[in-house]
């Protein structure tokens, strides 16, 4: 399967059907639904992403596999910091925000140690990665 958004429906289904759960690459991975505002169409995007739980917050990683540009997701979030996420059955509103370093580096290794494949999305590219901060609102 070639093109990104047909893959990407297909997680989101199994997901949806599922409590949150997937298998193939993402079997041993958390991952959550993150629904943006297009930055430019003003659309509903929705992406699933690998996270971790940091206390009461959720972490993503904007890594596009070692991709040279970042996700369309993460300009979309920049410019409309409130999204909703969906993560297992939940689904709740959260203000997206970019950390910054040194906590960058740390949740970044964090997810690291957990899912060894962004240690090589890293080794990829020579941009920054960001590591996106989900802080549910109430």
């Amino acid at each position: 399967m070639s093109d990104p958004n047909d893959w990407n429906k297909q997680v989101i289904e199994e997901f949806r059907a599922n409590a949150g759960k997937v298998g193939g690459y993402f079997a041993d991975a958390k991952l959550l639904l993150l629904h943006t505002t297009g930055a430019k169409s003003g659309l509903e995007r929705v992406n699933p992403t690998i996270t971790m739980k940091d206390g009461d917050r959720l972490i993503a990683i904007a890594s596009k596999g070692g991709a040279p540009t970042h996700p369309d997701w993460y300009y979309n979030l920049v410019a409309n910091p409130e999204v909703t996420v969906e993560y297992g059955t939940e689904k709740f509103a959260a203000r997206a925000t970019v950390a910054e370093e040194p906590e960058r580096t740390q949740l970044y290794q964090q997810m690291a140690e957990t899912f060894p494949a962004f240690a090589e999305y890293e080794q990829k590219t020579d941009r920054v990665i960001p590591v996106i901060i989900l802080t549910r609102l109430p």
